[in-house]
This record gives C-alpha cells, sequence and structure tokens, in this order.
C-alpha cells in the first residue's frame, strides 16, 4: 500500500472540498513530507491520478481575478470515501505495512469508531506473535545471534521489531480503551489541519532532530 493514497484521500476528506495546496499545506503541518513520500510532485500526480480512477471529483473553479489560471478543487466520490476506509483500515490492521502508511493510519485513526480502531490493533498484534512464532521456528533468541553468524543478526532485528511492535500496539490499545481520544460518533473530532490560507507554523521545521524520517 502507497502511504501518499491514504493521505491524499484523508487530508481532502477532512476538508469537504480542497485543492491541491491546502492538501500540500496540511501534509507539511503534519511532517508527512519527513516521514513518507509526500513531497509536493507526488501530493500533484496522487490527485490527478485519484481522479482519473473515479475516487475525486475534480471541480474547476473561476480563474483568479490577477489572471492567474483555474485552481481545480477536489473532493471525494462514494468510490473514494470507500476506497479511504479500506486503506484506513488495512494501515492500522496488517503488521506488514510500512512504518510511513502506520503513521498515515495512525494520523486518521478518529475517522472510526473507538471500539473498531482497538479491534483493528488487537488484529495487528495477533498477526505480529504468530509472525514472530514463525521466525523464532528458526531462531532462538536466548542463544543469541550468534547461532547462526552475522545472518543471526538479521533475525535478532526481527524479533526485537516484533516485541516493539507488540508492545507499542497495546499501549495504545489500552490509551483507547481508557477513553483517550475523540472518534467517529462520539463528538467534536480533534481538527488537526490547517484553516484555508493559514501560514504553517512547521513548514521551515522538521519535526524529527537532523531533519530526517524514522527508519522504516
Amino acid at each position: 500500500m502507497s502511504a501518499i493514497r491514504l493521505l491524499v484521500l484523508g487530508a481532502v476528506r477532512q476538508h469537504g472540498r480542497t485543492h491541491g495546496y491546502q492538501v500540500r499545506n496540511d501534509l507539511e503541518y503534519w511532517g508527512a513530507h519527513e516521514w513518507s513520500h509526500a513531497k509536493p510532485g507526488s501530493i500533484y500526480h496522487a490527485l490527478k491520478q485519484l481522479a482519473k480512477q473515479g475516487l475525486l471529483y475534480a471541480h474547476e473553479t473561476a480563474p483568479s481575478t490577477a489572471g492567474g489560471p483555474p485552481r481545480t478543487e477536489y473532493e471525494l466520490t462514494d468510490a473514494g470515501e470507500a476506497e479511504y476506509f479500506t486503506l484506513l483500515r488495512a494501515a492500522l490492521s496488517r503488521h506488514d505495512q510500512k512504518l510511513d502508511v502506520l503513521s498515515a493510519g495512525i494520523g486518521f485513526m478518529v475517522d472510526l469508531p473507538r471500539e473498531e480502531v482497538a479491534a483493528l490493533l488487537t488484529e495487528r498484534v495477533r498477526d505480529l506473535e504468530a509472525w514472530r512464532a514463525e521466525v523464532t521456528g528458526h531462531y532462538v533468541p536466548e542463544g543469541g545471534p550468534e547461532q547462526l553468524g552475522h545472518i543471526g543478526e538479521i533475525m535478532n532485528m526481527w524479533v526485537h521489531a516484533a516485541d516493539t511492535g507488540v508492545a507499542w500496539a497495546r499501549s495504545l490499545i489500552a490509551r483507547i480503551e481508557g477513553g483517550a481520544y475523540v472518534f467517529a460518533g462520539e463528538g467534536e473530532p480533534f481538527v488537526g489541519v490547517l484553516p484555508e490560507g493559514a501560514e504553517n507554523p512547521f513548514a521551515d521545521k522538521p519535526p524529527f532532530p537532523g531533519g530526517g524520517r524514522p527508519s522504516a
């Protein structure tokens, strides 16, 4: 799955109807240009492709009074709405997604009911534990990576990644079940997008030390 597809559909959906620059501004506000491939060119390309695929309506607005070209505004079609929720559920539940896809899923998780998000993350935990058991069928962590030569470091890394992923998911599930955040159907949601024309205060301030993205 491509994170940019979920990110763009989700960003458009939060506004109802919006233009490419606003989508770009929202995703930069999230720092998505640092932890995913949500660069300007990718965002505009995704908008056009999603429109071609029938997942977005593309509305051409009137040219600007300054003589500029018409601006295209986008909104989700019914098919786009269905695709968005399919991608969102997969991002939260599937353990084999890349970190940028999971990050996008977490960013939009409040669009789903609380109980469903907890269930999707629980499915993720089950799959991670099953995957770990498969790895340890060939590698015994207690024996240390040296038992397989330096190749054992690969399996050692996988086991640690699974353990970390399970611990993180369980902690999030506990917070969700404990009442954290406002989910679909519970009231006014958290506003995670910028108002039209608002300046992005984080545009020149990467969210990660050194300006890089986290490792997948």
